[in-house]
């Protein structure tokens, strides 16, 4: 799947993920728990992603950054 930006809906248990591709048309969306993030991410090439603000966004950035 190419994805030129992600949206990432953090939560307590269950992560929902919603990627589009360079010209804005839905390239997957994908439901995830909290211990699959890492492997996801780690598995795409570079791209943005956009975190909801809350209290464990920082730690989620850090969590997916390479």
């Amino acid at each position: 799947m190419e994805v030129a930006t992600i949206g990432l809906d953090i939560s307590k248990h269950v992560f929902h993920i919603h990627a589009v591709d360079g010209q804005g048309q839905v390239a997957g969306r994908q439901r995830l728990r909290r211990g699959e993030i890492v492997s996801f991410f780690s598995s795409l090439a570079l791209c943005l992603v956009g975190i909801e603000a809350c209290a464990t966004a920082h730690h989620w950035a850090r969590e997916i950054t390479m």
